[in-house]
């Protein structure tokens, strides 16, 4: 099995579950961006830094994730229990989202999600420097604004 899937056994009537980190101005805004879209209400999207801390470091997430694997990567879980993270995680919410399906056919095109894995792994170490730039320009933004 790839390293990016994990089969986990959950609820018949889970929905497709987003982990996302919500003290991240750069994730928060693309999952904000994400749960405004039509289909969005099929989704949970749950924001780890409200998951409950256990000695795990498991809350309530799916088991076999912990809370830092999933700060670490991006991952969705299916309602079937399967785990997906990186791009297959990005390309599976757009699936969901009609507005989104339009890149999850390209991404489905022979190629494309390794190249697309490819350049998330080249994100994630410049992920903590994006995010704060980001969070300076949104506070420095909404003070603009206030003024």
């Amino acid at each position: 099995m790839p390293a990016d899937t994990l089969v986990v056994p959950v609820q018949p009537d889970a929905r497709l579950t987003v982990y996302f980190d919500g003290a991240c101005p750069l994730c928060r805004a693309e999952i904000d961006h994400y749960r405004a879209q039509d289909g969005a209400d099929q989704i949970c999207f749950q924001d780890l830094t409200a998951v409950d801390s256990d000695p795990e470091g498991t809350g309530r997430l799916a088991p076999g994730l912990t809370t830092e694997q999933a700060l670490a990567r991006f991952h969705v879980r299916l309602s079937s229990g399967k785990l997906v993270s990186g791009a297959a995680a990005f390309v599976t919410i757009w699936r969901q989202l009609p507005r989104w399906q339009w890149a999850a056919r390209i991404a489905s095109l022979p190629g494309i999600t390794p190249l697309l894995e490819l350049a998330y792994r080249l994100f994630l170490p410049i992920r903590p420097v994006l995010s704060k730039t980001f969070g300076a320009w949104q506070a420095w933004r909404a003070r603009r604004q206030r003024a």
